[in-house]
């Protein structure tokens, strides 16, 4: 169990994005989203880009910021279309963008390709003052691609590079899907091999606060979860003020 004195509540509220991406979610599901962000003053809610707007509008006079996906989840739109979206995201209220890669370039070794769309999305995002934060999803990827990611990230001086969508799904032996999302290899491995002024955002999995700590004694200093209230009520029971 943590030390409550070595964390306070609101270095962890700050810690949290607040993901609100689950396909199934209605805009009133949104909305309630973004309620309970502003009550915990979570660093952002992170929301689908037709939802900008409206967090953005709920979020108004917050200290939540807003942040939006971009080819999301599997990274397969074209670079433009990256582009306009994040362009589109940030003209609606989005001050942080989670720009998932296009996988298959970059497991293919195609790595002109793949700094060409990191730097186009990062350079729109420094253009309308928004942050960058780079989706691996470490589940499809061995050492060896995460670590030229990195090293991409770092050169383009992007301001996170993040592990995963949670839906990134592997398919097992027996059929089944599953996808493990933030592990301490790869966090462990991003925040090595990552320059140390391109922060980690571990995302995926993570359920507890315990797991919470863990990550953020690893280096991570951005999580995206949506067991927000569970974590911090944990918090609160724990002493941390």
């Amino acid at each position: 169990m943590s030390d409550p004195s070595a964390v306070s509540m609101n270095d962890i509220s700050r810690m949290i994005d607040h993901s609100l991406l689950h396909p199934t979610m209605t805009d009133g599901d949104i909305l309630a989203g973004c309620e309970l962000a502003e009550k915990f003053h979570t660093a952002t809610v992170c929301v689908k880009p037709y939802a900008v707007a409206l967090a953005r509008d709920a979020l108004a006079g917050s200290d939540v910021k807003v942040c939006s996906v971009i080819g999301f989840p599997h990274g397969n739109s074209l670079p433009a279309l990256k582009v306009a979206e994040t362009s589109q995201a940030i003209g609606d209220g989005a001050a942080e963008i989670d720009m998932v890669i296009n996988i298959g370039k970059a497991l293919g070794g195609q790595w002109d390709y793949v700094a060409g769309e990191i730097r186009a999305v990062n350079d729109a995002c420094r253009a309308g003052n928004a942050i960058l934060k780079v989706i691996f999803e470490t589940d499809f990827l061995p050492d060896d691609t995460v670590i030229r990611l990195c090293e991409i990230c770092s050169q383009i001086r992007v301001a996170f590079v993040k592990t995963s969508t949670g839906y990134g799904f592997v398919k097992q032996p027996d059929g089944n899907y599953t996808t493990r999302g933030a592990t301490d290899h790869f966090v462990s491995l991003m925040r090595a091999r990552s320059d140390p002024a391109v922060q980690v955002k571990a995302a995926g999995g993570i359920r507890t606060l315990d797991v919470l700590l863990h990550f953020r004694s690893l280096g991570v200093t951005r999580i995206g979860a949506t067991a927000t209230e569970s974590m911090l009520a944990e918090a609160r029971r724990r002493g941390i003020v």
